[in-house]
């Protein structure tokens, strides 16, 4: 991963291969953004207007590059927009700055050093900036056979990612600036552990797999790990998680990831499906709908990065993970649609389409976090297409058994800059999955199914704990292009939000 500095250098005697400054849209054209004063000065004052001639207007992702004058040691300047210029005595939103350095940091792939002189009015305006360096200079290149490496920065078939940033304006010194570096560093790795999993190819990350690779970061950062095979999930009774494996030759697990601090007094339980692949099962997806479901565990990898990441903060919270293995095949041993299983809970549910399989999952594991009664359950999936049709693709929707909570939650994704949004819980929709062979069906009414996913997974969440719901099925794979710190493939979305719920949690901040 790029590796980040603080410096108090200025810019123009710092030798690097760019020197990235912020331009934001102004009334007139674009205006050079606080923290670039020393490069504006190199150019005659005159950058501004260099910037418009070649047609930069400081929108937001926007990025120019432009020869450096004579009076910088940099050969090159990178111009990122941060778009509107913000009002008098106002500063630029973290978010625009955690955008506009990723969007620098994937421009510059293949450079060895570059500085950052992005306009830093407080510690977290850094924490920003090192975050979207981090973030945006991720690639997944394990699986190509000329991939980058350390000792070949310039590979046939690629270039290595940004290797070295200087934080312009960083006080090594500075308490505040330090704390908000090493927390960048730490929740940015850990996404980015996360993305690699969730782009790891489903023949390599199977449910065993994926239990073995939390056993080795738990032994790591000393955090207590428990996995359940098929024989401890028989014995258990968990018949939502093996009735989605069944149908596959790699068995499913449960795996509890356990944080635990001497000073807390509060417990944060974190629950996250992890399909590792989703053919549909016997509703098996049509052609078309199934080339990207190595994806369908990123709830689980992200519940795994948040776990790691409030470890290596040392919140002053209890923080357990939940991931819910299996991978979901058709198969001859694979459950039908029709047949009734038994959940942990000792609910019975009427299988009606096996592509729901998540919810039973989630179900399992949900009763399980709730049997220790923390002080709040908070699960995470790529639950339903039907999120996606309501939100598209880069907002996940947020529901809750309290609205209270589910603010809460909203809040802490828009302070860290996950979009989210608030959805209901319509009561009346909880009819459509009673079933005349069971307590419950896992299918309801078609329209709203987000809705109907989210009235199912609250039938198995203990009395008197507030839980929330991120379907994340929209943002969690990005099937597109780049943009801002997003790669394309994996994305890590919601690990964030999480950390700082622990965060909130520990502070006793939340609810």
């Amino acid at each position: 991963m790029t590796a980040l500095t603080l410096s108090t250098s200025a810019a123009p005697g710092l030798r690097a291969d760019a020197i990235v400054i912020g331009v934001a849209k102004g009334a007139k054209g674009p205006v050079v953004a606080p923290g670039a004063e020393a490069v504006d000065k190199a150019y005659d004052g005159r950058l501004a207007g260099v910037l418009e001639t070649l047609g930069a207007s400081g929108a937001e992702g926007e990025v120019t590059k432009l020869p450096a004058p004579s009076g910088l040691k940099a050969p090159l300047v990178v111009a990122v927009g941060l778009g509107a210029e913000p009002e008098k005595d106002s500063s630029f939103d973290p978010e625009v700055l955690r955008k506009a350095a990723g969007v620098a940091a994937r421009a510059l792939t293949g450079s060895k050093k570059a500085a950052f002189a992005l306009p830093l009015g407080d510690a977290a305006d850094l924490g920003a900036v090192a975050e979207g360096v981090l973030l945006g200079a991720y690639s997944f290149t394990t699986y190509k056979e000329n991939a980058p490496s350390k000792n070949d920065a310039r590979a046939k078939n690629g270039k290595a990612p940004l290797a070295e940033a200087a934080l312009l304006g960083g006080k090594p010194r500075d308490a505040a600036h330090k704390a908000a570096l090493a927390r960048a560093v730490a929740v940015a790795e850990e996404l980015n552990r996360a993305r690699d999993l969730i782009n790891m190819p489903p023949n390599d990350l199977n449910p065993e797999a994926f239990a073995a690779i939390v056993q080795a970061a738990g032994k790591e950062h000393g955090l207590k790990v428990q996995v359940l095979d098929v024989k401890a999930l028989e014995k258990g009774g968990y018949g939502g998680i093996l009735g989605v494996g069944a149908g596959s030759a790699s068995g499913p697990r449960l795996v509890k990831l356990s944080y635990t601090s001497s000073k807390a007094k509060k417990h944060l339980a974190l629950v996250g499906k992890g399909i590792t692949y989703d053919s549909g099962g016997i509703s098996l997806k049509p052609a078309g709908h199934n080339e990207t479901m190595k994806c369908d565990m990123s709830g689980a990898a992200a519940v795994f990065a948040a776990v790691v990441s409030a470890a290596r903060l040392g919140l002053e919270v209890n923080v357990t993970g939940w991931l819910a293995l299996a991978e979901n095949m058709p198969s001859g041993s694979a459950t039908r649609p029709g047949d009734v299983l038994r959940m942990y809970s000792g609910k019975t549910v009427e299988v009606l389409n096996t592509d729901a399989e998540g919810r039973l999952v989630l179900a399992d594991a949900l009763w399980a976090a709730s049997a220790e009664k923390p002080d709040a359950i908070v699960d995470v999936a790529t639950l339903t297409g039907a999120m996606m049709l309501a939100l598209g693709s880069r907002t996940f929707g947020i529901m809750a058994n309290d609205d209270a909570f589910r603010t809460a939650v909203h809040e802490a994704a828009e302070e860290v800059g996950e979009p989210a949004w608030p959805m209901p819980l319509p009561e009346h929709l909880r009819k459509g999955m009673d079933s005349p062979t069971a307590d419950i069906a896992n299918m309801g009414e078609r329209m709203g199914g987000g809705l109907v996913a989210g009235l199912f997974l609250r039938e198995f969440v203990g009395e008197g704990i507030p839980w929330a719901h991120l379907d994340i099925a929209g943002p969690a794979f990005n099937d597109g292009g780049p943009f801002g710190y997003t790669p394309k493939g994996g994305t890590g979305t919601a690990v964030r939000t999480l950390v700082r719920l622990a965060e909130l949690t520990a502070a006793g901040d939340l609810g």
